[in-house]
Order: structure tokens, then sequence, then C-alpha cells
């Protein structure tokens, strides 16, 4: 079955159109994706790791991410792909909005506008359920060990994660000085 995303404008507010994932986009169109870092007392964040055949991002290790999809406000979007990509359930009041962007889409037709969640959890890494068409692997890693990946080549290196770092120190319980 297909899947279908809401045409937004550049600040993530739907138009009324819609869009088949898939399928170019117009010049000007942006659709809604999350990204999704859940962050535990420890100061660690749930990483899962994208499976050696993933369109994009193949065996590299990152947060929760995923299209939005229509009808789906960024919060919903959130929920659900942590439930579809590591089958946890989140607590909708543990996430803060950390912060957005946008950015040119994989297939170079239009734009995406991410929404970049925070959300406190405790989860125990045997509770999660990898998809096996997305992820392979899942393991807590704190701020070090995240830029350690990075150094390796094997994580996404977002250009927000300073920011994100600072932002969840900040946070009550975040991270450790």
């Amino acid at each position: 079955m297909p899947e279908y995303w809401d045409i937004c404008d550049e600040n993530g507010i739907p138009t009324g159109r819609i869009h088949q994932k898939g399928t170019p986009m117009n010049p000007g169109e942006y659709h809604m994706a999350v990204t999704v870092w859940i962050l535990n007392r420890k100061g660690e964040f749930l990483l899962s790791r994208r499976v050696p055949t993933a369109r994009h991002n193949a065996g590299f290790w990152e947060p929760t991410c995923g299209s939005a999809l229509a009808g789906e406000d960024s919060l919903a979007a959130a929920c659900r792909e942590v439930r579809e990509e590591l089958g946890l359930t989140l607590d909708p009041s543990a996430g803060t909005m950390f912060d957005r962007y946008n950015w040119p889409h994989l297939n170079g037709s239009g734009m995406v506008h991410f929404c970049v969640w925070v959300f406190r959890g405790e989860f125990p890494l045997d509770e999660v359920i990898l998809q096996p068409a997305e992820t392979c692997d899942a393991r807590w890693a704190d701020e070090d060990t995240i830029r350690s990946l990075i150094r390796e080549g094997v994580f996404v290196p977002y250009s927000y994660l300073d920011k994100l770092f600072a932002f969840c120190r900040n946070l009550p319980g975040g991270l450790p000085d």
C-alpha cells in the first residue's frame, strides 16, 4: 500500500495537498520528517543501526528518523517511528521539540522539514524489537561515544549536535558535564 505525506510549507504547516512517497516532489514543496533522540538518566542516547541494505545511511548508527504520514503531526510521527523501528512506546508528555530545519529531499526533488525531538525514557535493550528492513542493532551511547562513532565514520554527523548536547545538559537530570 502506498505511503502518503502532507505537502507542507517551509514552516511545516500542511497546505492541504498530499504526496505519494517515491514520486518526485515539485520545487518549493516540503514534507515533514522527524528525528527522535531518546535520553536516559545516565545521559545516554538510544541509537539504532541501519541495515546494510538501507537506501540511505546504510550501516550507520543514528537516532530514530522517519517521515510523517498524511494527517500526522510531528509528535505523533515521532512516537509512531520509534514504535515501528524499535518496538518501543514513548510517553508523548516526555518529549520536547528541540529544533526544526529544512533539508533537500534525498531524491533531489522538493525539501524535507525536519522536526527534532528529545524524549526522556528508560528502555532496556532487550525490550527493543528491531524492524528487519530498517534496523539491525541498538545501543545506548553517551556524547563521547557518539563523537567517537562520528570520527570512525559510522554515525550520521548531524550539524546540530553541539547545540543538542548543550540543550540536553540543561534538562533536569540531563547530560553529565
